[in-house]
């Protein structure tokens, strides 16, 4: 019997590798906020406890409240600030990719905070030593959602400062992909309201003035076709840099994510600038978590083999997925013929141990 069953889990095993371009991703995000980057001894004990609980992929953040987590030219150029201070002289991105790639762990840098400068006063210095930077509502104020302050995502300027920083990342390391999120390419909804994106709608639409309604459906198609536009260039220079850095994207539920953040990643899929996409189906409740996996897939069509999933296991506040609970999740994703997922975020990771892989 239990001869029976490996058999089954090698079937399936080698049914998702032949089936999805990317294989069978088990990832963890890595946040600024874990201990696991503040020393090589964390690294290395973070990879070990990745590689026991069955994980191939590592998204670590790599941009966050304003400062890099690796040392940037392009920000000691720009800001006087090469990398996060609690860092000092150390690498961590690179000693993360070393350790991890001795265990045939991937390494992605996660772009965390994309187009968002600060949250709180952190990484509000951006914003002052560049205004034009911020993101502008219809008050005419920069624009806050969620805690945090925005950048503002359309103007070129800073498109070309975030993919500045990507393309140093991958130019500069042995990295395996690097990712966005529901921050990148992304901005609320409420902005779009100063004066270069403004002057851009006016251009094409007789001099007329965007809509006050932030909500309008033609004004929303027409900033996030601004921002696959940006998805699309980004993608293109990184397989320019580097074919094979992978490219993935991890944005938020659709219909809402273009609702809130103009992300319109289902024409990402459809259209090919991005890898994959690991969609944060961050539920509670199993039923809650099946209900938006049966509507996700339904969005992705025939991309199936390019969808990933998101699932939360825990936060900082203290909460943490009760295994049970977890073991159902992954399930799902079995039953769904997902190719696999990844959890957010690493702080939970050592004490669910062999609750994470698939059985």
């Amino acid at each position: 019997m239990r001869y029976f069953i490996f058999l089954q889990c090698c079937f399936f095993m080698c049914f998702v590798q032949a089936q999805a371009p990317y294989g069978a991703i088990r990832g963890v995000w890595v946040t600024a906020q874990d201990s696991v980057l503040d020393s090589k001894t964390n690294i290395q004990k973070a990879v070990d406890n990745c590689k026991k609980a069955g994980i191939n992929n590592i998204y670590v953040s790599t941009w966050n409240r304003g400062r890099t987590l690796y040392p940037s030219a392009i920000m000691m150029e720009r800001f006087g600030i090469a990398i996060d201070p609690r860092f000092g002289k150390r690498d961590p991105l690179k000693e993360l990719i070393d350790a991890a790639h001795v265990e045939n762990i991937k390494v992605h840098a996660w772009f965390e905070y994309g187009f968002a400068a600060a949250s709180g006063d952190s990484g509000a210095y951006l914003l002052k030593k560049y205004p034009y930077y911020a993101a502008i509502g219809l008050d005419g104020k920069g624009v806050e959602k969620n805690g945090f302050t925005w950048m503002n995502a359309f103007h070129p300027l800073v498109q070309n400062f975030v993919k500045s920083l990507v393309l140093e990342v991958v130019k500069k390391y042995d990295i395996d992909g690097i990712q966005g999120d529901d921050r990148m390419p992304a901005v609320p909804s409420t902005a779009g309201y100063d004066l270069y994106t403004v002057a851009e709608y006016k251009k094409e639409h007789n001099r007329l003035a965007p809509p006050a309604n932030h909500l309008d459906s033609n004004w929303i198609q027409w900033r996030a076709k601004r921002l696959n536009k940006f998805g699309k260039d980004l993608y293109q220079s990184v397989k320019a840099a580097k074919p094979n850095v992978l490219v993935s994207m991890a944005p938020g539920i659709y219909p809402s994510s273009l609702q809130d953040y103009l992300q319109d990643w289902p024409t990402w899929l459809r259209e090919g600038y991005v890898d994959y996409v690991i969609v944060q189906l961050y539920r509670y409740k199993l039923d809650e978590y099946e209900k938006i996996l049966q509507e996700t897939i339904q969005r992705v069509g025939g991309k199936k083999d390019r969808l990933y999933a998101g699932v939360l296991i825990g936060l900082g506040d203290g909460y943490r997925i009760k295994p049970e609970l977890l073991k159902g999740m992954l399930e799902l994703n079995q039953k769904y013929d997902l190719p696999g997922e990844v959890f957010f975020y690493y702080s939970a990771l050592p004490k669910l141990g062999k609750v994470l892989k698939r059985q």
